[in-house]
């Protein structure tokens, strides 16, 4: 037996321990997720991030005090030439400091306040972009829940279906050794036995794959997941397609971002233009220079104090801003560009998402009756086989048929509750509320 058969097998010896502890709900797993998926507390701290932008936009129209000071040695030679100067000359050595205090207030800059507006659209893209993460979530942490659901259950039925198909060969055996058998039921019934110790080793490690991919959301590692009960209620979706696609166009937060997004880029414009705006600032500084000698021998105290306005008016720049203009405007024209992609992308994956919910309840339904079929047909080809009007291999087929109809059955009822949320996520409104629906359609053990 290789490594690999090894863990598998082990594996399969720990499952029956897992069953004795408590079935985690959707519900159970989502909280987990929402504590420890990394993608989600990424979107977080990014969205914490990006509520910085409007405070640094509106630091543009706020006042700004600057200190500057400095002190220096100086060593001159002063040589007159000429007729008498009244000042000495020669070598001086003095030292001497300056400090300035100067403050600004800006009383109009075009660019800033176009900056304070485009920061709030910023802003509220970054929380429609957390949300979008939580949405996110909701749909992989279902997906993945639905994943090691079905690994779980597929290894129920195979374990099942090895137990029969055990029955089966132990029967064909004794029935062989009396005579009432041929070798070729013998060897059917071994070969379906050896295909299905495959196919439980290749489900233990589907199993374990799936555990792991949900380990990755939720930073712990499930064990016995609560499974669809029995006689689980498959509601009717009662919306048209464009009722549904109404409801994307209206609140799916991926059409909503790009919406926003165009609104930044022609904030972007105005941006650029402000360029060709004077800008105009109340200025007032107080200074104070001393040096204690100078290149004529002489030193000073020099206290000074100013209040006033600025203007500046761009007259010419080499034409970069008019440069900067058309560059916003080509990337206006792409987030265009990029909304109409966005809105035929969501209703590709509505629709996609509508039609797929609406097949997967027509499933359920049609598969309910063929297990119904297929059990009826395997009760009667084993009493067929009892009275010795159908083989073994009659049997086997028919077991086959009636555990693959579960599994099918199984699927399908997954991939309708699964379904359901893929569609409330394209639509732009799943919540919370609908994992709680979900959680009642499924069986705690």
């Amino acid at each position: 037996m290789n490594i690999l058969s090894r863990v598998l097998l082990l594996t399969a010896l720990c499952i029956p321990q897992a069953i004795l502890a408590a079935s985690q709900s959707l519900m159970d797993v989502y909280q987990e997720a929402k504590a420890n998926d990394p993608v989600l507390a990424s979107a977080g701290s990014a969205n914490q991030a990006a509520q910085e932008i409007i405070e640094q936009a509106k630091a543009g129209y706020r006042p700004s005090v600057n200190f500057l000071a400095g002190a220096n040695a100086n060593r001159t030679d002063l040589k007159i030439i000429g007729s008498p100067a009244p000042f000495p000359g020669g070598r001086n050595n003095f030292e001497g400091y300056q400090a300035q205090l100067q403050a600004r207030q800006p009383i109009f800059r075009k660019e800033n306040l176009e900056r304070i507006d485009q920061s709030k659209v910023q802003v509220s893209i970054a929380d429609k972009q957390y949300h979008l993460a939580q949405q996110g979530l909701m749909l992989r942490t279902t997906q993945a829940y639905f994943d090691m659901l079905l690994a779980q259950d597929r290894i129920t039925l195979i374990e099942a279906q090895k137990k029969a198909i055990q029955r089966q060969l132990q029967q064909a055996n004794a029935n062989f050794e009396v005579g009432t058998a041929t070798v070729t039921d013998v060897n059917e019934a071994q070969a379906r036995y050896d295909l299905i110790a495959a196919q439980e080793l290749s489900a233990l490690n589907d199993m374990e794959i799936a555990r792991r991919s949900l380990q990755a959301i939720t930073g712990k590692l499930p064990e016995q997941l609560a499974s669809v009960r029995e006689d689980i209620q498959v509601t009717p979706n009662l919306k048209a397609m464009q009722e549904w696609q109404d409801v994307t166009n209206a609140s799916n937060l991926n059409i909503q971002i790009q919406q926003e997004t165009v609104q930044v880029s022609e904030k972007d414009i105005e941006i650029a233009r402000a360029g060709h705006y004077p800008a105009v600032d109340a200025v007032a500084s107080y200074q104070d220079s001393y040096s204690n000698g100078g290149q004529y021998g002489f030193g000073g105290d020099l206290k000074s104090a100013s209040i006033g306005v600025e203007v500046s008016m761009p007259l010419y720049q080499g034409g970069a801003i008019t440069s900067r203009v058309r560059q916003a405007a080509l990337n206006r024209q792409k987030a265009l560009d990029d909304l109409q992609n966005a809105l035929r992308q969501t209703t590709l994956e509505t629709q996609r998402a509508y039609l797929n919910l609406n097949t997967s309840i027509a499933q359920v339904k049609a598969l309910e009756q063929a297990l119904k079929s297929s059990q009826s047909q395997m009760d009667s080809t084993q009493l067929g086989y009892e009275v010795g009007i159908r083989t073994s291999v009659d049997v086997l087929n028919a077991q086959q048929q009636y555990f693959s109809a579960n599994r099918d059955l199984l699927q399908a009822r997954y991939n309708y509750l699964a379904n359901i949320i893929r569609l409330k996520t394209a639509s732009g409104i799943v919540s919370e509320a609908d994992l709680r629906d979900i959680d009642q359609q499924l069986a705690r053990k």
